[in-house]
C-alpha cells in the first residue's frame, strides 16, 4: 500500500483450512489480513488483495519427490509417516499459471480456490516411484514413521463454513469464508509486534484466540 502496487497476491495453503499447527495457522492469518486490508480505510492507494489456496507441487523445494528420489538412490527405505496418508498435488507450471491468473482475475478481496483433482496416497506415490526405477519394494522397502506432530492425515481446500462460487476458470474457485473480526485481528497483530520472543504455548494460545479453527495437535 505505501508504494501503490495495483496488486498483491497471497500464496495461500490447504493447510490454513482448519489448521493444526503453527504454520497453517498462520497462513490462514495472513488470508484474514488480506482480507481485512482490502475494505481498510488504510488503503488509499487501492491496493487490491487476493489471496490463492493450493496443495502440494510436485517437484518444488519442500515437496515428497525429491527426498523419495534421494531415498530411492540411496537404496532405501522410503520412509512414509502414515499408510493413509494422502495430499493433493499439482506441477509446477500448472501451479504457477493458476496462481498468474487468479492475479488477472482477482478484483480484490477474494480468496481463490484451486481445483486441485482427487488426493493420492502417499505410500501409492512411493511405490510408483520405486517401480520407475526398476525396483521392487522388496529391494527398497517402505517404512512407516508416524505421524509429525502438528501433521494431519489428509489436508482439506475448504473450512466447514466455506462454500464456494464458480469463476470464468474452470479450475479456479473462489471461497466465501467467514467475516474477519478485525478487531480481534488488530489485537493479535499488536501483540505480534510486541511479544517477538513469545514461547511457543503464547503463541498457539494467541492464534487461538484470532482463529477458532484452530485446533493445535499435541
Amino acid at each position: 500500500m505505501a508504494h501503490g502496487v495495483d496488486k498483491f497476491v497471497l500464496v495461500s495453503t490447504d493447510k490454513a483450512v482448519n489448521p493444526t499447527n503453527v504454520m497453517g495457522a498462520t497462513k490462514r492469518m495472513a488470508e484474514m489480513v488480506c482480507l481485512w486490508l482490502q475494505g481498510c480505510d488504510r488503503n488509499v492507494a487501492g491496493t487490491r488483495f487476493i489471496a490463492v489456496r493450493f496443495g502440494n507441487v510436485l517437484g518444488s523445494s519442500g515437496s515428497v519427490v525429491p527426498k523419495f528420489q534421494a531415498q530411492i538412490a540411496a537404496g532405501g527405505p522410503v520412509t512414509v509417516t502414515h499408510p493413509d496418508i494422502t495430499r493433493f498435488f499439482m506441477t509446477i507450471p500448472e501451479a504457477a499459471q493458476l496462481v498468474l491468473q487468479a492475479g488477472l482475475m482477482g478484483r480484490g478481496g477474494e480468496l481463490y480456490v484451486l481445483d486441485m483433482g482427487e488426493p493420492v496416497r502417499i505410500a501409492d506415490l512411493a511405490r510408483l516411484m520405486v517401480r520407475l526405477v526398476g525396483k521392487s519394494e522388496d529391494e527398497i522397502g517402505i517404512v512407516y514413521s508416524g505421524l509429525r506432530p502438528g501433521e494431519k492425515l489428509y489436508e482439506e481446500l475448504l473450512a466447514d463454513s466455506e462454500t464456494t462460487l464458480p469463476t470464468p476458470h474452470p479450475k479456479l474457485r473462489v471461497a466465501r469464508s467467514r467475516e474477519v473480526d478485525a478487531a480481534g485481528l488488530m489485537v493479535t497483530l499488536e501483540w505480534m509486534r510486541t511479544h517477538c520472543k513469545a514461547d511457543n504455548q503464547d503463541v498457539r494460545e494467541r492464534l487461538q484466540q484470532c482463529i477458532p479453527e484452530y485446533r493445535p495437535s499435541p
